[in-house]
């Protein structure tokens, strides 16, 4: 008998499209996703689901840049809150895509994850930017932080729940809309880096 995340969701049957990013999207089931922060050391975030990480990142959104964000009752450290955000924003996905709702996250994340961004190289006293390649692990990162911000967009100070911003901005993300917040920063990113070759 094969494992289900939460005893709801398998996880044999997703295809991660994306050839650069299989080595990185963890997909092993298991009944109760938590590993009580214990993964540490360099690329310890390889052994963590990609749906436990996703609830981490709720608990800490992440600043934008320089500027700080009020957080909300919605975002809290708290695990069993994250991740009952988590699975509602699921079950909304499987109920309006009718797929399963990993495979429609890890088609989310391949699609907001930047390929290229920009970093500032110093030559001779004065700082050019730079266009290079995105790590595959840095890749899943943004893409998924993209998300959280999206959905925290979606719901501060407006009546939309957090779970169905959350669900939301999957989907978006899954189709590669427009209107998706991780789709519109992604094409931003590469914009910068294609300029700034």
């Amino acid at each position: 008998m094969a494992f289900k995340i939460f005893d709801l969701y398998e996880t044999e049957n997703v295809i991660i499209e994306d050839p650069g990013l299989k080595r990185v999207i963890n997909l092993k089931p298991k009944i109760i996703l938590k590993s009580h922060g214990r993964k540490t050391g360099d690329f310890s975030q390889l052994k963590v689901n990609i749906v436990e990480r996703l609830a981490n990142l709720l608990g800490v959104p992440g600043h934008r840049g320089k500027k700080h964000r009020i957080m909300t009752s919605s975002a809290s450290g708290k695990y069993t809150k994250n991740m009952k955000i988590v699975l509602a924003a699921l079950k909304i996905i499987e109920e309006k895509t009718k797929e399963n709702p990993v495979q429609v996250l890890v088609r989310a994340v391949e699609k907001a994850s930047p390929r290229e961004e920009v970093t500032v190289i110093e030559y001779g006293g004065a700082k050019y930017p730079q266009a290079v390649d995105t790590s595959p692990f840095r890749r899943v990162h943004i893409a998924l932080r993209l998300i959280v911000h999206g959905a925290y967009d979606k719901t501060f100070n407006k009546k939309t729940k957090i779970h169905e911003a959350l669900a939301n901005e999957i989907i978006l993300a899954a189709n590669e809309s427009g209107e998706s917040y991780a789709v519109t920063k992604k094409n931003e990113i590469e914009k910068q880096a294609n300029s700034a070759r």
